[in-house]
């Protein structure tokens, strides 16, 4: 039986720091024919926060639903993140910022504990996936402007593959495949579930 306790998260979490850099992933992961074009369009840099906790019954993971009035991505589910900024001395620092303003978890309870080879998007972002383990008293804040909800969900649940479901749909006239992780009445799927589908298959395929 697969071990979901933090301990055994912050240990597996650990062992990818030694080559994340030498293999990015992303959308083109489930759809070959796409890398090149996603791989040229994906400049913008960018970071989220894999954020597990210790809860009753099992370690969990956040997310936030977005709120509807974005630009992009509207209403859909997504680890909090973002865009690097200039002043931002590394991508660990970038997601923890990001965290903060999006949910008022910040720096003191946050552990990192590694990261994910970079998630290249069809949207044109190259994103770093850090994981870290939140811990400590805090007050959960969604940022009213970005956030809709702040939610968990088991990682037990998002690190079974028996959860993952390949969708796809048509996209500028060609077929692509994504997965759909729905738990509950959340929708999760798109490059929020295709980080996870990259964490379940780098950390707990044995």
């Amino acid at each position: 039986m697969t071990d979901f306790s933090i301990e055994n998260f912050r240990a597996r979490a650990a062992r990818q720091d030694r080559d994340w850099h030498l293999s990015e992933t992303g959308d083109f992961h489930f759809n070959p024919d796409l890398e090149t074009l996603i791989r040229e369009n994906a400049v913008r840099e960018a970071a989220v926060l894999i954020g597990v906790f210790d809860a009753q019954g099992g370690p969990r993971l956040l997310l936030t639903e977005r709120t509807t009035t974005l630009r992009s991505h509207s209403g859909q589910i997504a680890l909090p993140g973002g865009r690097a900024d200039e002043g931002d001395r590394s991508f660990e620092e970038t997601a923890m910022r990001e965290c903060e303003e999006e949910t008022g978890i910040g720096v003191d309870n946050l552990e990192i504990v590694g990261r994910l080879p970079a998630y290249l998007s069809g949207s044109g972002y190259r994103i770093h996936p850090i994981m870290a383990v939140i811990s400590g008293d805090y007050q959960l804040k969604p940022n009213p402007d970005e956030v809709a909800a702040i939610f968990h969900v088991p990682l037990s649940f998002l690190m079974d593959e028996q959860n993952h479901v390949k969708a796809d749909r048509d996209w500028q006239g060609r077929r692509r495949y994504f997965y759909e992780m729905p738990y509950e009445n959340r929708y999760i799927w798109g490059v929020t579930a295709g980080i996870l589908r990259v964490m379940y298959e780098r950390l707990y395929i044995d």
